[in-house]
């Protein structure tokens, strides 16, 4: 069993591996759930430029019955700290990265890699100048019929390639949904 904590300690070749033994999420657990999650491949004045920590969210769409989800942006009180958004002049969450959890099989996959889900942020209903609409990142569950703590790896849509970039994240559930959120644009699926 690997603990929240080691992931926060790994490099980047222990991550990949923790991303090839990973195992499929359980959707049905996703569901209407969120998470904290924590960058764990910029250096560190990056992190303070951009952000460490940031929220995922997964909501099962009644109208399609697909489980979708957004980024909100936190407030960086650090991995410990308090778990709160930042917010927009009209008070409402700042809310990024529209995606829906795909089938990964569907999808040939850099080196060979393998994998049960990824998040599609292309067909999410992104605004057309929000970069994560090229994003499709893998993601999975770390440790095996637990769904509390899970690994993602960025690899980014280059026309009609994928192009992996040596960067992950981890999500710890962090209680149920606390509100829902509509993409910018109507999503395609």
């Amino acid at each position: 069993m690997i603990p929240f904590e080691a992931l926060l300690t790994m490099g980047s070749a222990e991550l990949h591996e923790v991303m090839i033994q990973g195992h499929p999420l359980d959707e049905a657990a996703l569901a209407d759930t969120q998470y904290l999650g924590v960058d764990l491949s910029l250096p560190p004045w990056m992190g303070k430029l951009l952000w460490k920590t940031f929220r995922k969210t997964f909501y099962r769409d009644p109208t399609t019955g697909a489980v979708r989800g957004w980024n909100v942006r936190m407030e960086q009180t650090g991995v410990g700290g308090a778990r709160v958004p930042k917010r927009g002049r009209d008070g409402a969450p700042i809310t990024f990265g529209h995606y829906v959890v795909r089938d990964g099989a569907t999808l040939r996959w850099p080196s060979g890699y393998q994998c049960a889900h990824y998040l599609d942020y292309g067909v999410a209903g992104n605004a057309r100048t929000d970069p994560a609409r090229f994003a499709c990142t893998p993601l999975v569950a770390v440790n095996e019929g637990s769904s509390a703590l899970l690994l993602g790896w960025e690899i980014m849509r280059v026309g009609p390639r994928l192009m992996p970039l040596p960067l992950y994240w981890a999500l710890q559930a962090d209680g149920p949904l606390d509100g829902v959120v509509e993409p910018p644009r109507r999503p395609q699926v």
